[in-house]
């Protein structure tokens, strides 16, 4: 890309998207065009239109989403299939139209099958049933993921799909039941601190495992992809690493200093029992994540203490 392209961040307000923004700054990209929802509503066929066909961007990060944790996903299938779906097809269809040279559609590890193979090569897609919790949403991502395929397919365009890990980091959504697993815990832990709660109840049974990418080394790794890859096959982004749920719950307490007990309510879902990503492909592409899991969740829990209103999201 080049540095004074014009460069589109859908989603720029969220955490993956307000991360890009800073990765591109960073390098120097000066040209960069963000929208608010207010200003640019995804699902408004028309107003994409429009703004595409004014705008023009050479190149496109579609970071936009409707996400959520277990219980979002659970309570709101409709809604995470249908708001992703219109959002990833209207931004894709008129970049494509309006001549993008390149576009980089962020999925999800969750459109991987539930009893995936493990680490989770990306070949793997689509060879068995999806984890119930969240198939909403990894349906979506999964049509967004195959119309970049097809584009490049029929058209020759050169639009490229990543498939991040269980994110984390500053920006995050700390609401206590619409959040992920690692913000919810920050929340949880600060406030069982504050209250003096003598426990803190947590969901499953912590078995589970799972993968954790801060979320700016996610950033630096879509601005290398975007100048280093071109591809019809999605590439699968993480750090290689994985800890149960347990293990992760106990390094949150820590680091926010909460010392109660902590109680584990196994009448509530676990999940997908291991979600590790393989990140051979990445690795070949010559790209290594810099912030390890500690040192990204104390800066996370700043991030928290630094932006109160954020936990009301």
């Amino acid at each position: 890309m080049e540095k004074d392209a014009k460069i589109y961040v859908a989603g720029h307000r969220g955490m993956v998207g307000s991360a890009i923004i800073r990765k591109l700054e960073e390098q120097g990209y000066s040209n960069l065009i963000v929208k608010s929802h207010q200003e640019l509503d995804l699902l408004d066929q028309g107003a994409v239109t429009a703004f595409f066909e004014q705008e023009r961007p050479d190149y496109v990060f579609l970071a936009a989403a409707k996400v959520g944790g277990i219980v979002a996903n659970a309570e709101a299938k409709a809604d995470f299939l249908y708001e992703n779906m219109m959002m990833e097809m209207n931004v894709i269809y008129h970049a494509w139209r309006t001549g993008c040279r390149k576009l980089l559609f962020l999925g999800s590890s969750c459109i991987y099958p539930r009893m995936a193979p493990q680490p989770m090569p990306e070949s793997c897609l689509l060879t068995s049933e999806l984890e119930k919790t969240n198939e909403a949403y990894a349906l979506a991502k999964i049509s967004g993921l195959k119309y970049c395929e097809y584009l490049n397919e029929q058209y020759g365009t050169d639009y490229i799909s990543v498939m991040p890990t269980n994110l984390y980091g500053p920006n995050d959504n700390y609401h206590p039941t619409h959040s992920h697993v690692l913000p919810a815990l920050i929340r949880r832990f600060h406030e069982a601190k504050v209250n003096g709660a003598k426990e803190v109840a947590c969901w499953g049974t912590g078995k589970p495992l799972r993968e954790f990418l801060y979320v700016d080394d996610l950033a630096d790794a879509c601005v290398y992809l975007m100048n280093h890859y071109s591809g019809n096959e999605t590439v699968n982004i993480g750090t290689g690493k994985e800890l149960t749920i347990r293990e992760l719950t106990e390094m949150v307490a820590r680091i926010v200093g909460y010392d109660g007990k902590i109680q584990w309510d196994d009448s509530k879902p676990d999940g997908t029992p291991r979600k590790l990503l393989d990140i051979g492909k990445l690795t070949a592409l010559g790209w290594k994540y810099k912030t390890e899991l500690e040192e990204g969740i104390r800066r996370t829990y700043q991030d928290f203490l630094e932006n109160p209103m954020r936990a009301e999201r």
